[in-house]
C-alpha cells in the first residue's frame, strides 16, 4: 500500500485529528486483553470494564461530535449556498438597475442639451424686438420713406424749374452779349426792346 494512501485511510479513520484512531486501538487491544484476562481479579476486571466503557464513551462523544460538525457545516454550507444565489440574484439586479441608470443618465444628457440650447434661443430671442414692435417700427419708416420720395420729387421739380431758369438766363446773357458787341444794330435792338416793351404792356 503506498504512503498516499495509509495517510488518506489515517485521515479518514481519525477524523480531525483528534486521536480517534488511537483511542479506538487503545479500546480494541484493552477488549482483547480484557478478554484473554480470566485469571485476572474482579477488582481488576471491573476497573478494565470501566475504563473501556469510559473509552467507549469518548468514542461515542466524539462519534456525535463529528455527527454534529458535519450537521452544522452542510447547514452552513447551504446557508452560503443561499447567500450566494441571493448575492446572484442581487448582482443581476443591481447590473439590471446600472443599465436602467445608464438609459436614465443619457436620458437626462439629452433633456440638459435641450435645455441649454431653448436657453440659448430664449436669450437671442429675447434680445430681439417683437413682431408687433418691428410691425410698427416697419410702418414707421415706410412712412419717412414715402415722405423721402414725395421730398425727393418735390426738390427734383424744384431743380428742373431752376435748371430751365438758369438755361433762360445764360441764354439770354448771351443773346444780350452778342447784341452789345454789334454797335451797329443798337438802334434796331432799341425799337425791338420798345417793341417788346408795347406788346408787354399790351
Amino acid at each position: 500500500m503506498a504512503d498516499e494512501d495509509v495517510i488518506r485511510r489515517r485521515l479518514l479513520i481519525d477524523g480531525d485529528g483528534t486521536g480517534d484512531d488511537r483511542r479506538l486501538n487503545v479500546l480494541l487491544k484493552t477488549l482483547i486483553k480484557w478478554s484473554n484476562s480470566v485469571d485476572d481479579k474482579p477488582e481488576e476486571s471491573k476497573s478494565t470494564h470501566d475504563r473501556m466503557l469510559a473509552q467507549i464513551a469518548q468514542c461515542e462523544f466524539a462519534v456525535t461530535k463529528s455527527q454534529l460538525g458535519s450537521e452544522m457545516m452542510a447547514a452552513e454550507l447551504k446557508s452560503y449556498e443561499d447567500l450566494s444565489q441571493i448575492l446572484e440574484t442581487g448582482i443581476e439586479v443591481a447590473k439590471g438597475n446600472i443599465e436602467k441608470s445608464k438609459g436614465d443618465l443619457a436620458q437626462a444628457k439629452t433633456v440638459r442639451k435641450n435645455r441649454i440650447e431653448y436657453d440659448v434661443l430664449a436669450k437671442v430671442i429675447s434680445e430681439q424686438p417683437d413682431r408687433r414692435e418691428t410691425l410698427a417700427h416697419l410702418s414707421t419708416l415706410k412712412t419717412e420713406l414715402s415722405n423721402l420720395e414725395s421730398t425727393k420729387q418735390q426738390l427734383e421739380s424744384r431743380l428742373a424749374l431752376r435748371k430751365k431758369q438758369f438755361h433762360v438766363l445764360v441764354t439770354s446773357i448771351h443773346q444780350l452779349q452778342a447784341l452789345l458787341d454789334e454797335p451797329d444794330d443798337v438802334e434796331s435792338i432799341s425799337d425791338d426792346v420798345e417793341m417788346k416793351e408795347v406788346e408787354n404792356s399790351s
